[in-house]
């Protein structure tokens, strides 16, 4: 955990979020600035930068899996949604803790951004 980290400090309770799913490993919170109806972050509890730090596959793995129960949860699951990973600036990661965005609820465009 980072203590200056603001998805380290929600996954510690100390910012207020609104928790959709969590497990001892992960936490999934609606995004403030949601680009879809549903717009959900899945965030590991142990902070990881970003997809080019990540060691775990079976923490990755759980992720997507996590994401996947939250779209059926969400009622999204059977027209479709989209899972994105955000690598670094130029790949739009603005948080620099590793984090998945679920989009559903609507069409989504190709090719994104």
């Amino acid at each position: 955990m980072h203590d200056s980290c603001p998805f380290c400090r929600i996954v510690r309770g100390e910012i207020p979020a609104t928790e959709v799913y969590r497990t001892p490993t992960l936490v999934a919170i609606r995004d403030i600035g949601p680009q879809a109806p549903t717009h959900v972050l899945v965030i590991p509890t142990e902070h990881v930068a970003s997809l080019n730090e990540a060691e775990d596959g079976s923490l990755l793995g759980e992720l997507l899996l996590a994401a996947r129960d939250i779209a059926r949860k969400e009622r999204v699951d059977v027209r479709g949604y989209r899972v994105v990973i955000n690598t670094n600036a130029d790949g739009g990661q603005s948080v620099g803790h590793l984090h998945l965005h679920l989009l559903g609820g609507r069409a989504m465009d190709w090719p994104p951004g």
